[in-house]
């Protein structure tokens, strides 16, 4: 309930100050209304005062638009009481006694003083001030941007740190770009109030004269006391929004309130204080100046001046007390020492001028490996390690490298203002040849203005962030296995454990220990398997680790487990193309077949095994001239060995079973035959 009542008090008063505009008023209620509207300004004034920073007290824009609408509306109320009545209420006429003090000149005087200081001096001042903040806040922004972003890349901040100082980097500029705009109310405020003057003084003469019959002495005297006072109880707070928004808008790069900083740094030269108290005692003895307050004053300062010394003393022991017990502090912990010679799971190291690749903004680097972990997940099954970015001076210009376990796994170059174009009509546009690191296509790097002829010439356009990401997004599938840890084997086993217990419980750790569940998975990303289906993997590892724990057979079962899913990969319009060996090759291979450490391999002679290379290699390019993704099949004794064999002189051309092929109900064409048996000449 209290809360409620707190949110629609703003709303309220708003719709209260419009009725306000058009609704008369009785005298008491407007002698409350003008207490509030003084103490309200008084209460913002203050607060501004004691706020450590302009972003504390963020309202404040809004606040100046109410409390100047307030003024307003009681501007309004009390000119219909005045111009009606000839009498506004007890507070606008002690205002105006107060300010006249027995002179209606002296206190015309003092007014048009009060509001040439609120009108030429502060109101003035503070827009001009609101104005140039803003501005040079939004030019500043950007940079301010890129040293949250360098801190994060070296690691002195985390991301939640660096998330937390851009919202306050866009709040400030919000803040001043609204404050630019909200000053513009303080200096129409103060146009009106004068005009609101000038038009209850005339009227209220003439009225008095014409309506009344009063004398043109009566007239002015009645009616200047109430404008007098009138123009004080509105100008008063208006005086006060004014001198809060140009305090709230000078104040800069300030740790503590107001009166702490001013304190601190008025004390912070003793010298300046020894000067101004000697120069005060010097004035006392001129003849005519008057002795005692000069003297008073200037002793002030000179004992003002022997605290700096006590405290500037006091400081200096401090720190030389800090400076021994920091050159007593011990050396470096082991723990220290172990935390920096860490080495990141994955890591990517840019060259000085590509800092603005992680700039925060909503699609930069940062953002884009976010996107990246959550779709390498969803299509391999592993939970990607994050992603270490930092800046290196070392590195040639707009190179970056991507290492895996602290070891370089690749590098490429993505220049500033441009991005790549793929294609083969690159000749008539300007910039750097190069080739794309993941699919090794020959690209150029143009002017990023030039992208839309690159685009007319039928070549592919990709920005700098987008090929950074798809070069580590193929690193991280080529090195999965490496990238698995034996913890992430433990949190996808618990996960497992959630949904299917009966899977995990038979397994792990009754028929094969953690490390070896792990082993069969890095088995299977080395492939390129995915391992999202850990339920049917660990069921299919049950009944073959019932008889042989053999890595290679757990690896092989566990594929068999995800035959359809390992052939939807290589589908094409439901057709699955093969590349065969040829029977007598494969029976042959079956029996040169041997086991060893690294698994089974297949012995043959280096010439036989050339000839049975090469004609897989032709059957590979010809199928893929034609535009198809072939796969090659084998015995399931033989895939293991087969694999090994072909993945490295292939390009990595998959290697499926006659048992994982046939769990899929699609359609197979042979495209290609390995035929090899007979040997090429020495």
């Amino acid at each position: 309930m209290k809360k409620t009542l707190t949110a629609l008090a703003i709303p309220i008063g708003v719709v209260a100050i419009i009725m306000l505009l058009v609704v008369p008023v009785p005298t008491w209620l407007l002698d409350v209304l003008i207490t509030v509207n003084i103490l309200f300004a008084l209460v913002i004034l203050l607060t501004t005062m004691f706020a450590k920073r302009p972003l504390d007290f963020s309202i404040f824009p809004s606040l100046l638009l109410v409390a100047t609408l307030f003024r307003l509306g009681l501007n309004v109320a009390s000119t219909r009481l005045v111009l009606g009545d000839g009498y506004a209420g007890q507070v606008i006429e002690a205002f105006g006694h107060v300010a006249i003090g027995g002179s209606l000149i002296i206190g015309a005087v003092i007014f048009l003083i009060l509001v040439v200081i609120q009108f030429v001096v502060v109101t003035k001042g503070a827009e001009r001030v609101a104005e140039v903040g803003a501005r040079f806040t939004l030019d500043a922004m950007p940079g301010k941007q890129m040293a949250i972003d360098a801190d994060l890349n070296s690691g002195l901040i985390t991301e939640e740190d660096a998330r937390r100082r851009r919202a306050e980097v866009s709040a400030e500029a919000d803040f001043y770009g609204a404050m630019d705009g909200a000053s513009k109310f303080v200096k129409g405020d103060a146009i009106a109030g004068i005009i609101i003057i000038i038009i209850n003084l005339v009227g209220g003469i003439a009225i008095g004269m014409l309506q009344h019959g009063q004398s043109v002495e009566d007239a002015v005297s009645t009616y200047s006391l109430l404008t007098i006072g009138d123009g004080l109880v509105t100008q008063v707070p208006a005086l006060l929004m004014a001198v809060s928004t140009g305090m709230i808008v000078t104040r800069s790069g300030a740790e503590a309130e107001m009166g702490t900083t001013a304190s601190a740094q008025l004390a912070q030269s003793r010298l300046a204080l020894i000067i101004a108290g000697g120069a005060a005692i010097a004035m006392a003895f001129i003849p005519g100046m008057p002795f005692l307050p000069f003297v008073l004053v200037g002793g002030s300062l000179l004992l003002l001046a022997q605290r700096v010394k006590a405290g500037e003393k006091a400081k200096a022991e401090a720190a030389q007390a800090e400076a021994a017990a920091a050159a007593a502090a011990p050396a470096e912990t082991t723990e220290d020492l172990v935390e920096q010679m860490r080495v990141h799971a994955l890591e990517i190291q840019l060259a000085a001028d590509l800092v603005d690749l992680v700039s925060g903004v909503s699609d930069d680097l940062l953002a884009r490996v976010k996107s990246l972990r959550r779709r390498v997940a969803m299509e391999l099954g592993i939970v990607v390690p994050p992603v270490r970015t930092r800046d290196s001076i070392e590195l040639p210009p707009s190179t970056y490298v991507i290492r895996v376990a602290g070891v370089e796994m690749g590098r490429g170059t993505a220049p500033a203002g441009r991005v790549l174009a793929l294609g083969d009509a690159l000749d008539s546009l300007p910039g750097t040849p190069t080739v794309e690191p993941v699919f090794g296509l020959a690209g150029k790097w143009v002017p990023a203005e030039m992208r839309h002829s690159a685009e007319l010439t039928g070549a592919t356009v990709i920005d700098r962030g987008s090929v950074v990401i798809t070069h580590l997004s193929a690193i991280i599938t080529a090195n999965a296995a490496r990238l698995l840890s034996r913890e992430d084997v433990r949190v996808l086993t618990e996960g497992v454990k959630q949904v299917s217990p009966a899977a995990v419980d038979e397994l792990v750790p009754n028929l094969l220990t953690l490390a070896e569940v792990h082993r069969v998975l890095q088995g299977l990303l080395a492939e390129r398997v995915p391992i999202n289906d850990l339920a049917r993997i660990y069921e299919a590892l049950t009944l073959r680790a019932r008889v042989s724990t053999d890595p290679e057979g757990l690896v092989e079962s566990a594929r068999l487990a995800l035959g359809p899913a390992l052939v939807a990969g290589h589908l094409d319009d439901r057709t699955l193309r093969v590349i065969m060996i040829d029977p007598p090759l494969e029976q042959s291979m079956l029996e040169a077949l041997r086991p060893g450490d690294g698994g089974t391999q297949i012995l043959f002679d280096a010439n036989r095994l050339e000839a049975m290379l090469a004609s897989l290699r032709g059957a590979v390019q010809a199928a893929e001239s034609r535009g198809w993704s072939p796969v090659l099949v084998c015995a399931p004794a033989l895939r293991p060995a087969v694999r090994r064999l072909v993945a490295p002189q292939t390009g990595g051309l998959p290697v499926l079973s006659y048992q994982e092929v046939t769990t899929s109900d699609v359609a197979i064409e042979t495209v290609g035959v390995v035929r090899a048996l007979d040997p090429i000449p020495a």
